[in-house]
Protein backbone atom coordinates (compact mmCIF):
# COMPACT_ATOMS: atom_id res chain seq x y z
CA UNK A 1 0.00 0.00 0.00
CA UNK A 2 1.38 3.25 -1.43
CA UNK A 3 2.03 5.78 1.15
CA UNK A 4 -0.58 9.12 1.47
CA UNK A 5 1.29 11.82 1.01
CA UNK A 6 1.72 14.58 3.24
CA UNK A 7 -0.75 18.30 2.22
CA UNK A 8 0.80 21.01 1.13
CA UNK A 9 1.42 23.66 3.30
CA UNK A 10 -1.34 26.36 3.93
CA UNK A 11 0.21 30.15 4.31
CA UNK A 12 -1.68 32.58 6.46
CA UNK A 13 -1.47 36.13 5.77
CA UNK A 14 -2.32 38.70 8.85
CA UNK A 15 -2.81 42.42 7.88
CA UNK A 16 -1.79 44.80 10.62
CA UNK A 17 -3.24 48.33 8.48
CA UNK A 18 -6.48 49.95 8.91
CA UNK A 19 -9.60 48.15 7.31
CA UNK A 20 -10.64 49.52 4.05
CA UNK A 21 -13.58 52.45 4.65
CA UNK A 22 -16.02 49.85 2.87
CA UNK A 23 -15.49 47.30 5.07
CA UNK A 24 -16.23 49.54 8.03
CA UNK A 25 -19.39 50.65 6.03
CA UNK A 26 -20.22 47.17 5.90
CA UNK A 27 -19.84 46.21 9.09
CA UNK A 28 -22.06 49.15 10.70
CA UNK A 29 -24.85 48.25 8.05
CA UNK A 30 -27.19 46.60 9.98
CA UNK A 31 -26.68 49.35 13.21
CA UNK A 32 -27.24 52.07 10.60
CA UNK A 33 -30.37 50.83 8.98
CA UNK A 34 -31.41 50.68 12.73
CA UNK A 35 -30.45 54.23 13.41
CA UNK A 36 -32.19 55.66 10.37
CA UNK A 37 -35.25 53.93 11.13
CA UNK A 38 -35.42 55.46 14.77
CA UNK A 39 -34.61 58.83 13.24
CA UNK A 40 -37.64 58.34 10.69
CA UNK A 41 -40.08 56.88 13.28
CA UNK A 42 -38.99 59.89 15.50
CA UNK A 43 -39.31 62.76 12.65
CA UNK A 44 -42.77 61.51 11.35
CA UNK A 45 -44.29 60.80 15.54
CA UNK A 46 -42.97 65.16 16.20
CA UNK A 47 -44.31 65.94 12.52
CA UNK A 48 -47.48 64.72 13.51
CA UNK A 49 -47.45 65.70 16.86
CA UNK A 50 -47.09 69.32 15.50
CA UNK A 51 -49.82 69.11 13.22
CA UNK A 52 -52.24 67.63 15.69
CA UNK A 53 -51.37 70.53 17.90
CA UNK A 54 -51.79 72.80 15.02
CA UNK A 55 -54.83 71.55 14.45
CA UNK A 56 -56.23 71.14 17.77
CA UNK A 57 -54.89 75.22 17.98
CA UNK A 58 -57.20 76.21 14.96
CA UNK A 59 -60.09 74.46 16.01
CA UNK A 60 -59.97 76.39 19.06
CA UNK A 61 -59.49 79.47 17.79
CA UNK A 62 -62.65 78.87 15.34
CA UNK A 63 -64.69 77.35 17.91
CA UNK A 64 -64.05 80.99 19.83
CA UNK A 65 -64.78 82.99 17.27
CA UNK A 66 -67.79 81.15 16.17
CA UNK A 67 -68.90 81.94 20.08
CA UNK A 68 -67.65 85.58 19.84
CA UNK A 69 -69.77 85.96 16.71
CA UNK A 70 -72.99 84.10 18.37
CA UNK A 71 -72.63 86.14 21.82
CA UNK A 72 -72.37 89.43 19.95
CA UNK A 73 -75.45 88.59 17.85
CA UNK A 74 -77.41 87.46 20.73
CA UNK A 75 -76.44 90.52 22.66
CA UNK A 76 -77.76 92.86 19.48
CA UNK A 77 -80.86 90.75 19.20
CA UNK A 78 -81.74 91.42 22.55
CA UNK A 79 -80.42 95.18 22.62
CA UNK A 80 -82.81 95.36 19.68
CA UNK A 81 -85.97 93.36 21.38
CA UNK A 82 -85.25 95.83 24.58
CA UNK A 83 -85.35 99.12 22.60
CA UNK A 84 -88.97 97.81 20.82
CA UNK A 85 -90.23 96.88 24.31
CA UNK A 86 -89.03 100.08 25.62
CA UNK A 87 -90.15 102.61 22.58
CA UNK A 88 -93.92 100.75 23.39
CA UNK A 89 -93.09 101.51 27.44
CA UNK A 90 -92.65 105.15 26.77
CA UNK A 91 -95.13 105.63 24.18
CA UNK A 92 -97.74 104.30 26.38
CA UNK A 93 -96.42 106.71 29.54
CA UNK A 94 -97.15 109.79 27.71
CA UNK A 95 -100.67 108.64 27.19
CA UNK A 96 -103.58 110.93 28.56
CA UNK A 97 -105.21 108.22 29.74
CA UNK A 98 -103.78 107.48 33.64
CA UNK A 99 -104.09 103.59 33.20
CA UNK A 100 -102.00 103.31 30.38
CA UNK A 101 -99.82 105.62 31.66
CA UNK A 102 -99.06 103.53 34.57
CA UNK A 103 -98.56 100.18 32.31
CA UNK A 104 -96.04 101.84 30.47
CA UNK A 105 -94.33 103.03 33.52
CA UNK A 106 -94.61 99.92 35.10
CA UNK A 107 -92.87 98.05 31.72
CA UNK A 108 -90.35 100.29 32.09
CA UNK A 109 -89.71 99.62 35.63
CA UNK A 110 -89.41 96.35 34.60
CA UNK A 111 -87.27 96.80 31.85
CA UNK A 112 -84.76 98.87 33.96
CA UNK A 113 -83.39 95.98 35.29
CA UNK A 114 -82.47 94.44 32.31
CA UNK A 115 -81.20 97.69 30.59
CA UNK A 116 -78.28 96.80 28.63
CA UNK A 117 -75.85 100.13 30.22
CA UNK A 118 -76.23 103.66 31.85
CA UNK A 119 -76.94 105.59 28.57
CA UNK A 120 -80.34 103.28 28.25
CA UNK A 121 -81.12 104.16 32.09
CA UNK A 122 -80.72 107.76 31.46
CA UNK A 123 -82.87 107.57 28.74
CA UNK A 124 -85.73 105.99 30.23
CA UNK A 125 -85.21 108.26 33.26
CA UNK A 126 -86.87 111.04 31.42
CA UNK A 127 -90.16 108.87 31.83
CA UNK A 128 -90.87 109.91 35.47
CA UNK A 129 -89.12 113.41 35.34
CA UNK A 130 -93.10 115.03 34.64
CA UNK A 131 -94.96 113.14 36.94
CA UNK A 132 -92.61 113.41 39.97
CA UNK A 133 -91.83 117.14 39.06
CA UNK A 134 -95.92 117.24 39.63
CA UNK A 135 -95.87 115.29 42.73
CA UNK A 136 -93.21 117.44 44.40
CA UNK A 137 -95.17 120.86 43.39
CA UNK A 138 -98.27 119.37 44.52
CA UNK A 139 -96.04 118.06 48.16
CA UNK A 140 -95.13 122.42 48.58
CA UNK A 141 -97.48 124.72 50.14
CA UNK A 142 -96.56 127.33 48.62
CA UNK A 143 -96.40 125.86 45.20
CA UNK A 144 -100.08 124.49 45.71
CA UNK A 145 -101.17 127.51 42.90
CA UNK A 146 -98.49 126.90 40.30
CA UNK A 147 -99.65 122.97 40.57
CA UNK A 148 -102.67 123.21 39.16
CA UNK A 149 -102.84 121.67 35.48
CA UNK A 150 -102.75 123.51 32.18
CA UNK A 151 -106.41 122.24 30.90
CA UNK A 152 -106.59 121.59 27.13
CA UNK A 153 -109.40 120.72 25.45
CA UNK A 154 -110.49 117.61 23.10
CA UNK A 155 -110.43 116.68 19.69
CA UNK A 156 -114.19 118.13 18.34
CA UNK A 157 -114.02 121.08 20.19
CA UNK A 158 -114.79 124.69 18.58
CA UNK A 159 -112.02 126.96 18.51
CA UNK A 160 -113.20 128.91 21.41
CA UNK A 161 -112.97 125.81 23.77
CA UNK A 162 -116.93 125.12 23.52
CA UNK A 163 -117.96 121.41 21.88
CA UNK A 164 -119.59 121.77 18.78
CA UNK A 165 -122.89 122.24 18.62
CA UNK A 166 -123.24 122.80 22.32
CA UNK A 167 -122.72 125.94 24.65
CA UNK A 168 -121.45 126.72 27.60
CA UNK A 169 -119.54 123.98 29.77
CA UNK A 170 -116.00 123.40 28.45
CA UNK A 171 -114.82 119.94 27.16
CA UNK A 172 -111.55 119.34 29.12
CA UNK A 173 -108.88 116.63 30.13
CA UNK A 174 -106.71 116.27 33.34
CA UNK A 175 -102.46 115.57 31.87
CA UNK A 176 -102.37 111.54 33.59
CA UNK A 177 -99.09 113.15 35.16
CA UNK A 178 -101.49 114.30 37.57
CA UNK A 179 -102.87 111.13 38.89
CA UNK A 180 -101.62 109.73 42.15
CA UNK A 181 -101.09 106.11 40.68
CA UNK A 182 -99.00 107.60 37.89
CA UNK A 183 -96.86 109.60 40.03
CA UNK A 184 -96.09 106.24 42.06
CA UNK A 185 -95.27 104.45 39.73
CA UNK A 186 -93.09 107.26 38.27
CA UNK A 187 -91.15 106.92 41.58
CA UNK A 188 -90.91 103.62 41.45
CA UNK A 189 -89.31 103.80 38.26
CA UNK A 190 -86.75 106.20 39.60
CA UNK A 191 -85.98 103.71 42.34
CA UNK A 192 -85.16 101.10 39.53
CA UNK A 193 -83.13 103.42 37.56
CA UNK A 194 -81.47 105.19 40.43
CA UNK A 195 -80.44 101.46 41.62
CA UNK A 196 -78.84 100.66 38.73
CA UNK A 197 -77.13 103.66 38.30
CA UNK A 198 -75.60 103.87 41.39
CA UNK A 199 -77.60 107.28 42.29
CA UNK A 200 -79.48 108.32 45.97
CA UNK A 201 -83.63 108.38 45.83
CA UNK A 202 -84.81 110.88 48.43
CA UNK A 203 -87.08 109.47 50.75
CA UNK A 204 -89.98 111.47 49.60
CA UNK A 205 -89.50 108.88 46.14
CA UNK A 206 -89.35 106.04 48.34
CA UNK A 207 -92.59 107.25 50.23
CA UNK A 208 -94.40 107.69 46.87
CA UNK A 209 -93.26 104.39 45.49
CA UNK A 210 -94.68 102.61 48.28
CA UNK A 211 -98.47 104.24 47.94
CA UNK A 212 -98.59 102.05 44.74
Amino acid sequence: MNPTPSPSPIEVLVRSGPAEWWQVLAALGPLAILIGAVLAAVISWWTLRQRTVADALALAQRREADTGSLKQKTEADGRAEWWRRTQWAIDSSLSIDPDRAKVGLGLMEVLAETAPGAEELRIISVAWEDPLDVAVRQLAPEGIASAEPVWSQRPGTASGGEPAGATGRKTVHRPASYDRGVQAAAARLRLATDRRLGRTTPEWIRTLAAEG
